[in-house]
């Protein structure tokens, strides 16, 4: 009894595993945001293994507000929304939706905050 209730544990730690690790290599693995101050390479999947996709991926709701990402939205890019004419000054180009919710994110998790620690030349 106890052998048949150890593999099913295993079974399903197993399935679990398999699972997250498919959800998190969605998309593209690693993503080169051009920059004139040296190109950003993203790791994607890796930022996956520690974050949620709503934290960077949302849309414009119904009613005209911000919705966080749900299972089967479409991802578009960041300049379809940040752009000139965006209601958000602070937010109006995608490197200032980059630079507020990477800085915001990373000082909270000790990551990389100085330009040079991401923008490489």
């Amino acid at each position: 009894m106890i052998k048949k209730g150890f593999g099913a544990l295993i079974s399903i730690v197993a399935f679990a595993f398999v699972a997250s690790t498919v959800i998190a290599g969605q998309g593209p693995e690693v993503i080169t945001l051009h920059a004139k101050k040296g190109n950003v390479t993203f790791q994607h999947h890796k930022h996956q293994e520690k974050t949620k996709c709503a934290e960077c991926h949302h849309e414009k709701g119904a009613d005209g507000k911000q919705a966080p990402y749900h299972e089967g939205m479409k991802i578009q890019k960041c300049k379809d929304c940040h752009k000139k004419g965006f209601s958000n000054k602070k937010l109006n180009k995608p490197m200032k939706a980059f630079h507020k919710n990477c800085k915001d994110c990373h000082k909270k998790h000790n990551g990389p905050t100085k330009c040079k620690e991401c923008h490489k030349k």
